[in-house]
């Protein structure tokens, strides 16, 4: 198994479980209604929080089957970016410890997926 292999199957398992989870017990739902709407986003909120979830959920599947997966890479970390921005960022940088709900996971997780779009790094090599 190698590593980008590993990398796709961990963040599919996050991605999945997140979203799922968020499915059953009604985060989606506060998300929209009660964080989305409130900040500007009414009357489309809850529509927004499942779309985000959903994405999560193709970009999972996309990810275990290793295909399109820079399309599902860029929608995802569009997503985390807008979190950190939005949700993150304001709480400073730690998840726990030395604060609350940072957006230190978020970075790690963008991180990791531009690993998994981008095995061979950014540089184009020239051939001679």
């Amino acid at each position: 198994m190698n590593g980008t292999l590993l990398l796709r199957i961990a963040v599919a398992f996050i991605l999945l479980t997140h979203s799922v989870f968020g499915i059953f017990n009604n985060g989606i739902n506060d998300f929209g209604n009660l964080y989305l709407n409130k900040v500007g986003f009414a009357p489309f909120g809850l529509y927004i929080a499942w779309l985000i979830k959903i994405s999560h959920i193709i970009a999972a599947i996309l990810l275990l089957l290793n295909k399109y997966v820079k399309l599902a890479g860029f929608v995802t970390i569009f997503i985390f970016i807008m979190g950190i921005v939005m949700v993150h960022f304001p709480e400073g940088w730690f998840v726990v410890g030395g604060g609350r709900n940072g957006c230190e996971y978020n970075f790690l997780l963008i991180c990791v997926l531009l690993a998994i779009m981008y095995p061979s790094g950014f540089s184009k090599k020239i051939n001679s």
